[in-house]
C-alpha cells in the first residue's frame, strides 16, 4: 500500500489510507472516529441502551486506535472493523442486551393504549407495541451468535461478507443464519419480515 500524503485533506482519502496515516500521525486518527462515532453508538444504543452506548462507543475507538497497526486492508474496509469492536464489547455486556430486550417485551404486555384519545391511534400503536413486544421476545431467545448476524445486517447494514469478517465466520454461514432467523422471526411476528417491517408476500 502507498504510503498516504501526510497534507491530503481528511475528505479525498480513503478510510483505510487515514487509518495508516494514523500510525505515524496518530491525531489523523481522530477523523476516524468523525466519520463514524455516530454510526457506532447509535448501533450500540440499539442493542444495549443509551448509558452502556455512551461508554462503549469510547471504548470501540480506544480498543480501535490501540489496535490500528493490525489493521489489514487486505481482510476487508475499516467500518467492518469497527463494527468487529462493537460486537466483541456487547458480548461482553450480554446480560445488558438481554435485559433490555426482556423490559420491551414488558411495556408491550403492559400497555393498553389508554392514555390515547382517538381510536385509530390507539389500534395502530397497540398493533405496533404489542409487534415489538414479540420481536423482543424473539430476539432474546435467539442464540448470540444469530442475534448478532441479524444485527449487525438490520441494525448495521453490514453486507453479508462485513458481516462474516465481522463475526470471523464463513460467508455462507451467514447467509443460512439469517435465513434460519428470518424464518423464525416471520412465523412468531405472523408472516411480517422482521428486517423490513412490511407483510412478507
Amino acid at each position: 500500500m502507498t504510503a498516504p500524503d501526510l497534507t491530503e485533506p481528511s475528505e479525498t482519502i480513503s478510510d483505510a489510507a487515514l487509518l495508516e496515516l494514523s500510525r505515524r500521525r496518530p491525531e489523523r486518527f481522530g477523523e476516524i472516529y468523525d466519520r463514524y462515532v455516530s454510526e457506532i453508538h447509535a448501533y450500540l444504543g440499539r442493542r444495549l441502551d443509551r448509558q452502556a452506548a455512551d461508554d462503549l462507543t469510547a471504548e470501540v475507538f480506544l480498543a480501535a486506535f490501540r489496535k490500528r497497526e493490525a489493521f489489514d486492508p487486505e481482510r476487508g474496509e475499516v467500518r467492518p472493523w469497527l463494527y468487529g469492536f462493537a460486537t466483541n464489547l456487547i458480548s461482553s455486556h450480554r446480560r445488558t442486551e438481554t435485559r433490555r430486550l426482556a423490559a420491551l417485551q414488558r411495556s408491550a404486555i403492559g400497555h393498553d393504549g389508554a392514555e390515547h384519545g382517538h381510536e385509530d391511534r390507539v389500534v395502530t400503536r397497540v398493533d405496533a407495541v404489542s409487534a415489538q413486544g414479540r420481536l423482543a421476545a424473539e430476539l432474546r431467545a435467539l442464540s448470540d451468535g444469530d442475534r448478532d448476524v441479524l444485527l449487525l445486517s438490520a441494525l448495521g447494514e453490514l453486507s453479508h461478507e462485513e458481516v462474516a469478517k465481522v463475526l470471523d465466520i464463513p460467508y455462507g454461514t451467514v447467509g443460512s443464519r439469517l435465513s434460519r432467523v428470518r424464518r423464525k422471526l416471520r412465523a412468531a411476528l405472523g408472516g411480517v419480515n422482521p428486517l423490513l417491517g412490511g407483510s412478507d408476500g
